[in-house]
């Protein structure tokens, strides 16, 4: 064996082998080395021509330089002599150097065409270098879901903007579906690039070292770590490690340790545990789903630090009532925000104050006004009970932030074992929520109208085991069978909906007593805030965790503020009471919000107070 390898080594190449293996690494290096083989072909070919003719004295009285240049330019020009030019071995000589130059110019014109159209294409799948500075990088695109673009754009407002978009997708395919789908003003350039989201080289184009901040659009898990990971990578090697990086996790078993997420300037949140709290108080507060979305987005109305001057030694409950164009919802001092402190809190002239309004600097303090009436007591609401169609890992989240106004839940479909059972018991027991479970096939019409005749609130939870198209769409089928028993049977339920992608949820459209909660939706408007307002990310985390100020619907009936009414009435009396009036829904489920303290607005019993406080 030893003996056949030295063999092996002492083995001589041929000539025709040793020329082959130069040429392929030649033709390895692209389009130039091929333009240089060429070249030298062609000068080494006119040469030699030349060369041959001065040796046989084909030249007759021509100069030696002059047969040279001839040659050469005969090559460039495949210029085929004439018969009166020179002898024949002349003309035969130059036919040949002619020949060769058609053959040499028809393949290098060929390679510099096809190096222009690959340059095009490179061009039209957009992986050249971004050359921009303080622009927003998005990372991932999916078609059918505009809301993270269309919540940018917004915050542009009317100051210049660029998004760079980045997919594993052709670039002109990306530019034509937003160009469909989307109204992008002039202000706004959204450059579209082709990039491999998980791979730091390949992100590398989207110059995110000199990037204001970092979104990975929603997606899986998996693909969002890698991504989150990958830009992370990026920026410590780019030495830029204070540029912002913002994704949503959906499992809780995926979270960034906070160590980790803090050295790497990394902002995530846990949507299933956000969604499953938005279901909770939505089942039950039809029109809730419809204000998360007008809160969180940057349409109308969003939460700013304002610099408010004189309203130093004043209460809060006092600046509550007093501030005009907007709502007061906290206080910042020093680096901490307090949401909703209490009412007798004393500002000091050197805090900020949170306020909800249209723009930063709209909200300003009036003088102090008149406050009458009395102090209103909340009236006892009356109990209720909830049913859930379907079983996902967010239940126990669920059950356990239903309003304490909902005193049982009947768990319908699935089969749950003994053991299962106990342990949903088990996690609920805190708050004295009775459970009920029903086994039955929600396909079936009969089983389903029986559930549909003893429900009054209804959750239709989404699968989150198996791929969003396959679940999404099983909801659907569930959703259009409840709403046609509610019709043909005359039923009064209402109905929340959990899906997975908000293109789904647009076939099934609005209104009809139902809501619907998209986790790309919703998922989207929470990272565009994150990215606009990164100082908010405790009040967003507070109104969206399980503890702390959330957002309430409360009847006006029930509040006992019924009638035409001042703003700064409302407000005073519910502040009293540990809430923030931001807005009303009338009976239709029209929302406004109530900026303005000297504006009157009238209640009936069934009108919705859209609240901000602890339960």
């Amino acid at each position: 064996m030893k003996r056949a390898r030295k063999n092996d080594m002492r083995r001589s190449f041929t000539l025709k082998e040793r020329f082959s293996y130069w040429f392929d690494n030649r033709m390895s290096k692209g389009s130039l080395g091929f333009i240089r083989i060429l070249i030298a072909a062609s000068v080494i070919l006119a040469v030699l021509i030349a060369g041959l003719i001065i040796l046989f004295g084909f030249n007759e009285e021509g100069e030696t330089a002059s047969v040279f240049w001839d040659s050469i330019a005969t090559v460039l020009n495949a210029w085929m002599p004439y018969f009166s030019d020179g002898t024949p071995g002349y003309l035969i000589l130059m036919s040949v150097t002619a020949i060769a130059g058609v053959l040499f110019t028809s393949v290098l014109i060929g390679i510099i065409t096809s190096a222009i159209e690959e340059k095009i294409g490179n061009l039209k799948k957009g992986n050249s270098l971004v050359l921009e500075k303080g622009h927003i990088v998005v990372l991932g695109f999916y078609p059918g879901e505009y809301t993270l673009l269309n919540q940018l754009i917004l915050a542009a407002a009317e100051e210049p903007a660029c998004i760079v978009l980045a997919e594993d997708m052709e670039r002109e395919e990306m530019e034509q579906d937003i160009d469909e789908n989307l109204d992008v003003p002039k202000n706004v350039r959204i450059v579209c690039r082709t990039v491999d989201i998980t791979d730091p080289a390949s992100i590398e184009k989207c110059s995110v070292e000199t990037c204001r901040t970092v979104i990975v659009s929603p997606t899986d898990d998996m693909r969002t770590i890698k991504a989150v990971l990958a830009v992370s990578a990026l920026l410590e090697e780019k030495g830029a490690p204070e540029i912002r990086v913002n994704a949503v996790i959906s499992r809780n078993e995926f979270r960034f340790p906070p160590s980790l997420a803090k050295a790497h300037n990394i902002t995530t949140l846990q949507t299933n545990s956000i969604l499953a709290k938005m279901i909770a108080h939505s089942c039950t507060q039809t029109g809730l789903s419809q204000t998360f979305r007008e809160v969180f987005n940057f349409e109308g109305e969003e939460f700013y630090l304002a610099d408010l001057s004189g309203f130093g030694g004043l209460t809060f409950e006092e600046t509550v009532c007093r501030v005009d164009a907007g709502v007061a919802a906290g206080i910042q001092r020093g680096d901490e925000i307090i949401l909703n402190p209490p009412a007798g809190f004393e500002l000091q002239e050197e805090d900020r104050v949170l306020v909800f309004a249209e723009e930063r600097d709209t909200a300003k303090l009036t003088a102090a006004a008149a406050l009458q009436g009395g102090d209103t007591g909340s009236a006892e609401e009356e109990q209720t009970y909830v049913t859930i169609l379907g079983i996902n890992e967010t239940l126990p989240v669920i059950l356990n932030e239903l309003p304490p106004t909902v005193v049982r839940a009947e768990l319908v479909g699935q089969a749950m074992s003994e053991a299962e059972q106990t342990a949903l018991r088990s996690a609920v027991c805190s708050r004295g929520l009775r459970l009920e479970f029903s086994e039955g096939d929600l396909a079936s019409e009969e089983f389903l109208s029986e559930v549909a005749v003893a429900s009054k609130h209804i959750v239709v939870l989404n699968d989150h085991e198996k791929e969003s198209e396959e679940a999404d769409m099983e909801v659907i089928f569930l959703l259009l069978n409840l709403r046609d028993l509610r019709k043909r049977l005359d039923l009064d339920f209402n109905i929340t909906v959990e899906m997975r992608k908000e293109c789904n949820q647009q076939l099934v459209g609005h209104g009809d007593h139902t809501d619907f909660l998209v986790s790309s939706n919703m998922s989207s408007l929470i990272l565009a805030q994150l990215s606009e307002r990164p100082e908010l990310i405790g009040i967003f985390r507070e109104i969206l965790s399980n503890e702390g100020n959330e957002l309430y619907l409360k009847e006006a009936g029930k509040m006992q503020l019924t009638g035409t009414r001042r703003i700064r009435e409302i407000r005073r009396n519910l502040i009293r009471q540990g809430y923030i009036l931001l807005g009303h829904l009338d009976a239709g489920k029209h929302s406004a919000f109530d900026l303005y303290p000297d504006e009157e607005v009238t209640l009936s019993e069934k009108d919705d107070l859209i609240v901000l406080g602890r339960n």
